[in-house]
This record gives C-alpha cells, sequence and structure tokens, in this order.
C-alpha cells in the first residue's frame, strides 16, 4: 500500500498545494527525506511565482499529477550538509532552480546540461532520484543532492534575485547559446513580462541595443525608463511592424499565448535567429519562406545547465540585475495567480515564504 505524502518520508513539512485542475492552492502537510551524504538541507526564504506553476497547478498541458506544490525560484539558508559535500557550508545562502536530479552519467550531464537529461527531475511535479514525487518551494524547507544546489552571490538580494533561478536562465542561456552577445548587434524582445523584462536587462548588460515589441502601448514608458530599453515596437501597428522590417539581428520570443512567428520573422536581418521560450498550449505555425529566403533560423531553449546559471547568477550579481518583483505572503497565492493569468503583475510574484508561512 502506497504511504501518503505525510508519511513517505521521515521529516515532516508544510506548504502549499494544489489538489486538482482548479489550481486552488490549499495548506498542506507532507514529509521531506533525511538529509543524506550528498544532500544540502534548505530552509525556504523566498520564493518566486512562476508562469510554469500556473499552467501546472491548472494541468494546462496534461501532466500535472496531484497534489502539486509548486516553486522553482528558491532562494534559503543552507541548515545541514552531507558528509560529501564540498561546495556549501551551514548557513550559506543558496539557490535551488528547475530541477533537482539527473542520471549525472549520460552525455548531457557530462557536458553540464543536465536540463537535457532524460533523467532529469524537476523541482516538482516529478520523481526524484529515490523514486519519490517531489514537491516544490511554497514550502518551508527542501532537501536537494548538492549537485543541483548553487551558490548566491553576495551582494544579489534574495527575494528580486529568486526569479532569475528561472527567468535568468531561461533568457541568458540561449543568448550564449545562439550568440546573441555581440555588442552593438541589435535584439527584439518580444513580450514585456517575468522573462521579457529580465531579457531587456541581460540584453542591455551584453552591449545590445534592445527592442521591446509589444502588443500594449501602455508598456513603453516602463519599458524605456524603466526597464532601459532603446525602443519599443507596438506589435499591433502594421505600420511601424512596417517600418522595422529587416532591422533586427536576434529576436527572444518570450509570448506565452499562441500568436503569429511571420510578423516577428520579417523583422528579423538575414541570418538573423529567432529563438522561442513560451509554451502555447497549442503548437505555433511555422512559415518556411522567411527561413529560406533569409536564411533565417528558429531555435528553441530550456532553461540551462548547473555551471551555466551558476555563470548566470554571477552575470546578473556583477551587473546588478534582479527581477522587478512584488513581493506577496503565503495566503494571498489564489490571488496573485488570478492575476498572474492575466498578466496583471510587474513582472514576478516572489513569496515571503519565511515570515508568511505557518501550519494551522
Amino acid at each position: 500500500m502506497a504511504k501518503s505524502p505525510e508519511t513517505e518520508h521521515p521529516n515532516k513539512a508544510f506548504g502549499w498545494a494544489a489538489k486538482d485542475k482548479s489550481g486552488v492552492l490549499t495548506p498542506f502537510h507532507f514529509s521531506r527525506r533525511d538529509n543524506g551524504d550528498n544532500d544540502v538541507t534548505v530552509k525556504i526564504l523566498y520564493c518566486g511565482v512562476c508562469h510554469t506553476d500556473l499552467h501546472t497547478i491548472k494541468n494546462d498541458w496534461g501532466f500535472s499529477y496531484y497534489p502539486v506544490v509548486p516553486g522553482h525560484e528558491i532562494v534559503g539558508i543552507a541548515t545541514k550538509v552531507g558528509k560529501n559535500v564540498t561546495k556549501f557550508r551551514e548557513g550559506d545562502r543558496v539557490g535551488v532552480g528547475v530541477i533537482t536530479g539527473s542520471c549525472q552519467s549520460c552525455e548531457s550531464c557530462n557536458q553540464d546540461l543536465e536540463n537535457y537529461c532524460p533523467q532529469m527531475s524537476f523541482t516538482y511535479n516529478s520523481i526524484g532520484s529515490d523514486g519519490t514525487k517531489t514537491y516544490g518551494g511554497y514550502s518551508e524547507s527542501i532537501v536537494v543532492d548538492q549537485r543541483f544546489v548553487l551558490q548566491f552571490p553576495e551582494g544579489l538580494p534574495s527575494d528580486s534575485g529568486a526569479p532569475l533561478l528561472c527567468a535568468g536562465i531561461t533568457v541568458y542561456s540561449p543568448m550564449k547559446y545562439y550568440g546573441m552577445t555581440e555588442p552593438g548587434k541589435h535584439l527584439g524582445v518580444a513580450g514585456l513580462g517575468g522573462l521579457g523584462h529580465v531579457a531587456v536587462k541581460i540584453g542591455k548588460a551584453f552591449g545590445l541595443k534592445v527592442t521591446v515589441i509589444s502588443s500594449s502601448p501602455s508598456k513603453e514608458d516602463e519599458a524605456i525608463n524603466r526597464l532601459g530599453a532603446d525602443s519599443f515596437l507596438v506589435s499591433s501597428d502594421p505600420q511601424k511592424m512596417k517600418a522595422a522590417i529587416g532591422t533586427m539581428d536576434y529576436i527572444i520570443d518570450t509570448v506565452s499565448a499562441v500568436h503569429a512567428l511571420f510578423p516577428l520573422l520579417g523583422l528579423l536581418k538575414v541570418n538573423g535567429k529567432l529563438v522561442t521560450l513560451g509554451l502555447p498550449e497549442k503548437p505555433l505555425e511555422l512559415p518556411i519562406f522567411p527561413l529560406v529566403l533569409g536564411r533565417k533560423m528558429v531555435g528553441g531553449s530550456d532553461i540551462g545547465g548547473m555551471k551555466e546559471t551558476q555563470e548566470m547568477l554571477e552575470f546578473c550579481a556583477k551587473h546588478n540585475i534582479t527581477a522587478d518583483i512584488e513581493l506577496i505572503k503565503m495566503d494571498e497565492i489564489n490571488t496573485a495567480m488570478e492575476r498572474l493569468a492575466k498578466s496583471d503583475v510587474r513582472y514576478r510574484f516572489v513569496i515571503d515564504v519565511a515570515n508568511s508561512l505557518s501550519p494551522p
């Protein structure tokens, strides 16, 4: 007979979970494993609220299995370390991102691309290396193999730095891999949300000219004066879109809703690159003519490996890059999810876990 979440492991734990596809989060008692020889136990201070959390609690992608404790933008304090742990000590400020396990021996893992390992484990809604279900950061603590724990750099705030563990690496990794880092080149950022606003900041730190592409004219002032973009392009304005044809070297597409790629491809120069990061619920239509006639490329990317994620954190600390956040209490999460569904957040919710999560 299967054990209940509360008795599956020796150590009692508490968080908030969605129990069904309504997505409503409520208090939830479960358990965490003992800290093993290679593990780090983390007391969670802050956890960012990612759009993936919203999709998962509502089973939008069809592979949620309940109960789901979301959260994969975790910053906390190491409270216990195993005897084989070499990189961390008790009291260290650490981060835990989207993944907490992999086989550690395949080609991808050997190339520090654990995020592409066929046996990779997500921080929540997944099966861990011990064969039990993973629960995320909307909780008081988490136990993680040291390979998947990150040093949180000095000077990087815990609250506004937390979203970098997903949003930051999600835009940083493709920019590095696809060569979108040459100073003076022109980067378009489609969508100004949790991913997009971080892409603007990282693009500027690489020395790029950055244009925000958005259907919301009201975001222009914020994009330029608050986030530092060089220009703003209203995607719903045919004349402005026409005038911008063939002006961009790269585009990072962060839009998570179903949308047309043809207009974005038109903005690219010959040899331009469009990298899609959003995960729409339905397939997008890919027009081939603009690719062939302009030798353009469409690619994708999914977070990054642990080495690159640590590199990203150091880069953001050096350049004073953080997410723009709204700090919320744990019991405000359902209202936050309703607002997130309407894109009513500037630009990332972060839960003050340590100061607001307590068992009923």
